[in-house]
């Protein structure tokens, strides 16, 4: 069987591992490199329960599973680890730490007031090194990665059933594409009739921060002066960086991933929060200021499984927040679906493509695209 799988962001390059793993013979095109956008700029947090009560606690669940069983398997995971994650509140208004679960790499004006997640229910991984680890051992498995930018899709044969994706003049052959592009996914609505895929856009820094900083991640609740509330996340990781992302925009998406940057004022915005924040953030050094698209869909649900009226066509996509910590629950189900014609291991009905109306050109032309 041959499968072509179109772009190596984490959803792509899991599904080539779970199905080269299973001696499947799969090419993955990517335009830009892999783990270009949302995968590399993202900030790798996973949580066992924190989807639980809604359509995603399943799919959360077994993949913060395999997370685990990945960093045995997968010797470039080894930026996997357990954590215990806090929450807070800052601002100028705010005075002194809780007695209970003080930082001491946290400002005055910050109150860390309860503990959300255990070294039993969260965790991290680094989303660029997992995606990159994930790619490279499907390549061991035989996987092929090409980076060219996919033009249009060949069908032909009974009921139209897909051929295969064309590079330019070239068709790279398969019997079954699986559209895993993030938000880019909404180009294939060109050729494929897939509901709405949309971008949001977020800002975060990388800091230096050596082991100043506990391997801790903290969510904020943070008035700035204005007024103006948001919601900062920070993520110090094994390699002695730390990662801080708040600021989202509702901005058009390029169509090249490689156009992505900050909006203006947002990195000098998100430093002086990481500043007021920590004395260690204020006087690291910025290792990478940066911007990524994360994938939404109208009703907030990816889309995982069949493209409804095309014999051999897939998608998963629209992930938003939790596409690092989903992906490989994700993938896993897909191979099972694509090789087995059914998922085992967890049910894809909540996610299936067909529940939305397929996206058309005006609304296309309104998405900015």
């Amino acid at each position: 069987m041959r499968v072509v799988v179109c772009g190596c962001g984490v959803v792509g390059a899991s599904i080539a591992f779970f199905l080269a793993r299973r001696g499947v013979d799969v090419t993955v095109i990517e335009r830009a490199g892999v783990a270009c956008a949302a995968s590399g700029k993202s900030g790798g947090f996973l949580a066992l329960d924190w989807c639980d009560g809604t359509p995603l606690a399943a799919l959360a669940r077994r993949s913060f599973a395999l997370h685990a069983d990945l960093a045995e398997e997968i010797p470039g995971h080894a930026s996997y680890r357990r954590m215990t994650t806090y929450g807070g509140l800052g601002g100028e208004d705010i005075h002194g730490n809780s007695d209970t679960c003080a930082l001491e790499w946290t400002s005055p004006h910050i109150k860390v007031s309860s503990r959300l997640g255990s070294t039993q229910t969260t965790a991290q991984v680094h989303p660029g090194a997992f995606t990159h680890a994930l790619m490279q051992v499907a390549q061991t498995y035989g996987a092929k990665l090409r980076l060219a930018q996919a033009t249009g899709l060949v069908r032909g044969g009974c009921g139209s059933r897909i051929r295969g994706v064309a590079i330019g003049s070239e068709v790279v052959e398969g019997d079954a594409i699986v559209i895993a592009m993030g938000p880019w996914s909404i180009l294939a609505s060109q050729w494929l009739p897939l509901p709405a895929v949309f971008g949001l856009k977020g800002h975060s820094l990388v800091f230096e921060t050596g082991t100043k900083i506990s391997p801790e991640a903290l969510f904020l609740e943070y008035r700035e002066a204005d007024g103006t509330l948001l919601s900062p996340e920070f993520f110090p990781r094994p390699d002695g960086t730390t990662y801080v992302c708040a600021i989202s925009s509702e901005t058009p998406l390029p169509v090249n991933p490689a156009d992505v940057a900050p909006e203006p004022g947002a990195i000098e915005r998100l430093r002086a929060l990481s500043g007021h924040v920590s004395p260690v953030l204020r006087e690291s050094r910025i290792l990478a200021s940066q911007a990524c698209f994360r994938p939404v869909t109208r009703d907030g649900l990816p889309l995982i499984g069949r493209i409804p009226g095309v014999p051999g066509a897939y998608v998963a996509t629209g992930h938003s927040v939790w596409g690092i910590l989903n992906a490989p629950a994700t993938a896993e189900a897909m191979a099972e679906l694509i090789v087995d014609g059914a998922s085992r291991t967890v049910d894809l009905s909540p996610f299936d493509p067909g529940r939305m109306r397929p996206l058309d050109r005006a609304q296309m032309f309104k998405a900015g695209q």
